[in-house]
């Protein structure tokens, strides 16, 4: 029976696609001078809307857009396929800050987009509007707001960094071993996430456990296969191949259920460690103790309520840090000046400090480093870790260029687009120059958040920001210094996943040889 049905589920499917392939050959090869006279943006077609497109070029939705939206006045255009798949794509600020600020209870997640990840986040803070928003937002902002987690932030990235991430870089410049080090940026990343957010170290960088291996890949598959719902011919495919458990439905419900199996340990390992006999002398202070603590939590939260905490905060701390960094090692690659420049910094800094090389550094020392600040946010600007971000409008509405949108339409604003438009950023919109972020006295100077939503804006700005910096920054700094990191192929640009984050399709293989100091 099950293999009857993964015939069925592959087959039509399949014919839809080749009816609709046949139809927009048709329309395209016959009607070709009536498509030429319409007007900028997005191409719609009678019937499939935008969809021939879209097939095209869904592989690279995140440039095709920007082509799309760039030659516009207002980089906005409507966006149109089959199956109620109806909004605005937009990558111009005033738009953008009128839906995320100035508007912002007019556009929630809304329903579409919670239904097509929540078998993944439930309703975690990504995946969430109204009252369970709301409470883990304030619930959030509490723990990072306190000192002593950005004190904590500081000694688990160090304790990282010393006896993990750089023993490993020791090993492969004695042996010229190749290293992906995207993955080892993703391990780095979730450990440190675990220890700060759960007080849980999963020892993932070091090899400890072959169970959170698992966990990452389930993760990895988890978030692709959830992305990979958005992109669907037709919308109700996934939720047919969902109902008979076929194909990617059900490779994606078995990730799933890896991911939701490691959170519930971590949830019952904390509870085990808060009721327990020595529960005096437990970390109470962690982001999950908060959650489990709320008195309202058992009243007002569904079961799932602690797994969909801890599920959400790995992916905002594990992907998009070592997302950020690794396109970031490889414009370094392609750009040894600024390499220099890093280096030279970070040097002046140590100098001044009175340190030697390889000794860690506190929070004064990193905010004295402006240009390597400047050049992080600058490869976040060319490659941010979340490139797109959606809503739903509630009520008809008017963006601030004259864009109509109605109600039930989607509304998605391209982070990837915005830092590439030559209205925003000028000429050299597409140069990795680091300068544009530092000012006449040589600090860097903060861009507005509207202008440069890579971690996001307006009420539901990412709390994690500063953390992100931190943890970055502190990498950066003691690596620069002691290695020198070979892309193995740095003149081919990596292609991105399409996945919830901009990951690099086969990650990012390097050779780290030590320097000679």
């Amino acid at each position: 029976m099950e293999q009857i049905m993964t015939t069925l589920s592959s087959f039509f499917p399949s014919f839809t696609l080749f009816s609709i392939i046949l139809f927009s050959l048709y329309y395209t090869l016959y009607h070709l001078p009536n498509t030429k006279k319409q007007a900028l943006g997005f191409k719609t077609y009678p019937f499939l809307g935008t969809l021939p497109q879209f097939l095209a070029n869904r592989h690279r939705f995140h440039d095709w857009s920007f082509e799309i939206l760039s030659p516009l006045p207002t980089h906005t255009s409507v966006f149109f396929r089959p199956g109620k798949v109806h909004g605005i794509i937009t990558a111009y600020p005033p738009n953008v800050e009128h839906f995320l600020k100035t508007r912002f209870d007019n556009y929630p997640k809304g329903a579409r987009f919670i239904s097509l990840l929540y078998d993944f986040f439930g309703t975690g803070i990504f995946n969430s509007d109204g009252h369970h928003w709301r409470h883990q937002r304030k619930t959030a902002s509490y723990e990072f707001n306190k000192t002593s987690l950005k004190n904590f932030v500081l000694e688990s990235v160090r304790f990282e960094i010393k006896t993990r991430l750089i023993p490993i870089f020791i090993d492969a410049s004695g042996s010229d071993r190749v290293l992906d080090l995207q993955d080892v940026l993703e391990r780095f990343a979730f450990d440190n996430i675990c220890k700060l957010a759960f007080d849980f170290d999963p020892g993932c960088l070091a090899g400890d456990g072959s169970g959170e291996s698992e966990f990452m890949r389930a993760f990895e598959d988890a978030t692709a296969l959830s992305a990979g719902r958005f992109f669907y011919a037709l919308p109700f495919i996934w939720k047919i191949k969902r109902f008979f458990n076929v194909g990617s439905e059900k490779r994606l419900r078995e990730s799933i259920k890896t991911v939701h199996d490691f959170a519930e340990k971590i949830i019952r390992t904390r509870l085990e460690e808060i009721s327990g006999e020595n529960s005096r002398n437990v970390n109470s202070q962690d982001l999950l103790s908060r959650f489990i603590s709320a008195d309202d939590i058992s009243k007002q939260q569904d079961g799932n309520f602690l797994r969909d905490v801890v599920t959400s905060t790995i992916l905002a701390g594990r992907d998009t840090t070592s997302s950020g960094l690794s396109w970031f090692y490889w414009l370094l690659s392609k750009h040894p000046d600024v390499l220099t420049k890093i280096r030279s910094e970070v040097g002046e800094v140590r100098t001044k400090a009175g340190k030697q090389v390889g000794d860690m550094y506190d929070f004064d020392d990193l905010r004295e480093m402006n240009y390597l600040h400047a050049a992080l946010s600058e490869a976040l600007r060319l490659y941010p870790p979340v490139p797109v971000d959606t809503r739903t409008c509630l009520e008809d509405d008017v963006f601030p260029d004259g864009t109509k949108i109605k109600k039930d339409w989607f509304v998605t604003y391209s982070t990837y687009g915005m830092g590439r438009m030559e209205s925003i950023w000028g000429k050299d919109c597409l140069m990795f120059r680091p300068e544009r972020w530092i000012d006449e006295n040589g600090c860097y100077k903060p861009e507005n958040p509207f202008k440069y939503p890579v971690f996001h804006a307006g009420p539901r700005i990412c709390l994690g920001k500063e953390m992100a910096y931190l943890q970055m920054k502190s990498i950066v700094a003691c690596v620069v210094e002691q290695f020198d990191v070979d892309i193995v192929e740095k003149e081919k640009c990596p292609q991105y996943l399409m996945s919830l984050t901009l990951r690099m399709k086969n990650g990012l293989p390097v050779k780290v040889k030590a320097r000679q100091l």
